[in-house]
């Protein structure tokens, strides 16, 4: 019964016009974030950060959600038509959507995949709704040794689960919680590592940071590719799909829609890994597994259900623990953090109106997207001949028009400038900006648990091992942490005994 009091509180919230325009806006930025090849969620959600700063907050989450659930549909697109994912969580769809292009079926797959996204998405909420308020319940029992613990084995996930080494994500997550501590301490009010600097008096502001790893980077490196586009051209007709069609489909959709949601709820997992777990199980237990890499269409509905239905569940451990899934759910708490709103466990019961209202603004948000995604496809297909040569100098004027407008600071921009080098020097040697920027955000609430702990402890380091949760979340990041050690060493010595053996 709450629960329903609780979804009409939503609908309330949403239903004002302001509100619902913002929403509109959300998902229609982010289903061409998702067809605009070299874009992504996160490039976009970095660039329009700086325009939230005028929105009131349930305007500005409302709108950065959109942004990202709506990149998860227009990715389909671009992967289908072009054989390019529009984001990466769109990868797995070109293995089968772009055969079905070529075998004349694109509206077969553009249908089943605006279906599929639509029909995960609205389950992922329903999940959000029910499983957030006992999380939230359970959160209110972590002091500051739980949240440190929690924040540890969150960074270690992310680590585990990186795509490059495990080395690689290590000093990126370290170089983060570096630039986190820039800045003046919050307890003694001595200045860290600024170098004389007012500008880093403040710390390193998030927004020229993520923009410049995002926005700039991803310029810089796509003018490197030269990404070539060809649309290939068939008749995009049938756009509802038959009845063997959803036959077919509607095991993986399923099966997609839950594996998406829980992990979407994990660090590091999100929509990515969501859709390609889809995929390798749909192959494995497909009684025709040849099928698939030529067009089978379970290979599309499951691995766009697990990326859109991982939307939902990526809002979880933030709005009920505070703490990120992904690099998206990282700026949207940054977000949160200038609106002066701490999410947690409290954060049903001190802004309700914000938690109802982004939870029933994304049943909304869906709903637009399959009006949008169906009847508008041939206006994307134009929007996909935009060349490069007009929309990069655009990105990069939004970049420096965004960042300079926050403080009117123009060494902001420098920063701004010198983390996009950075970024594209870390994309040319495979190092993820992901444990980056999550270490960077959680920096400030990392350091507030440990010292508040030690406060607590006298300084006594074993109270993170004395407490149950504290420790059950400890043993579950250090585990983490050795199991890629044992792992190299096992491999190092399998690779030896062959070689002494001749």
């Amino acid at each position: 019964m709450d629960i329903l009091q609780n979804f009409f509180i939503g609908l309330a919230v949403v239903f004002e016009p302001a509100k619902l325009m913002f929403c509109f806006l959300g998902v229609l930025i982010g289903t061409l974030v998702g067809i605009l090849p070299g874009l992504g969620p996160s490039a976009a959600i970095s660039l329009l950060l700086p325009s939230t700063y005028h929105l009131d907050p349930t305007s500005a989450i409302i709108m950065l959600g959109g942004i990202y659930y709506g990149a998860m549909y227009g990715g389909s697109t671009t992967s289908i038509l072009v054989n390019i994912p529009g984001e990466s969580a769109s990868v797995v769809t070109c293995l089968d959507g772009y055969q079905m292009a070529k075998q004349g079926r694109a509206g077969a797959a553009l249908g089943i995949s605006a279906f599929g996204s639509f029909f995960a998405g609205t389950l992922s909420v329903v999940g959000l709704m029910v499983v957030a308020p006992p999380l939230a319940r359970f959160a209110l029992k972590f002091g500051p040794p739980e949240y440190f613990a929690l924040i540890f084995c969150g960074l270690s996930i992310l680590i585990y689960l990186a795509s490059a080494s495990v080395l690689k994500a290590v000093i990126m997550a370290l170089a983060g919680l570096f630039l986190g501590l820039i800045g003046t301490d919050i307890v003694t009010g001595y200045l860290r590592f600024t170098f004389g600097s007012v500008t880093l008096m403040d710390g390193v502001g998030m927004v020229p940071v993520v923009m410049g790893l995002f926005g700039i980077a991803e310029v810089l490196e796509n003018l490197e590719k030269g990404l070539r586009r060809d649309i290939f051209k068939t008749s995009i007709s049938q756009l509802f799909p038959n009845r063997e069609d959803w036959k077919l489909s509607a095991g993986p959709m399923a099966r997609g829609t839950v594996l998406g949601f829980f992990l979407g709820i994990l660090p590091g997992g999100g929509a990515l890994i969501s859709s390609f777990t889809s995929y390798a199980l749909e192959k494995r237990i497909s009684r025709h597994p040849e099928r698939f890499g030529k067009g089978a269409i379970e290979g599309v509905a499951g691995p766009e259900a697990a990326n859109n239905s991982a939307t939902g569940g990526a809002f979880i451990p933030l709005l009920t623990f505070g703490i990120p899934a992904n690099v998206v759910m990282a700026l949207v708490l940054g977000a949160l953090l200038i609106h002066g709103i701490q999410p947690g466990p409290l954060l049903m019961r001190q802004h309700p109106h914000l938690f109802w209202g982004v939870v029933v603004s994304m049943y909304i948000g869906n709903i637009m997207l399959l009006v949008l995604n169906l009847p508008l496809i041939p206006l994307w297909v134009r929007i996909l001949k935009i060349p490069y040569s007009l929309l990069f100098p655009l990105i990069l004027l939004f970049c420096l028009i965004g960042v300079y407008s926050l403080n009117n600071n123009f060494a902001e921009i420098i920063v701004m400038v010198f983390f996009g080098v950075l970024g594209y020097l870390m994309k040319k040697f495979e190092y993820e900006a992901a444990p980056l920027v999550f270490a960077l955000v959680l920096c400030p609430i990392l350091e507030n648990a440990f010292r508040q702990s030690l406060m607590m402890s006298y300084g006594d380091l074993t109270i993170f091992f004395t407490r149950p949760i504290s420790l059950a979340f400890m043993l579950a990041g250090i585990v983490l942490f050795i199991l890629p050690v044992f792992t190299s060493v096992r491999k190092k010595l399998l690779d030896r005994i062959p070689a002494e053996e001749q």
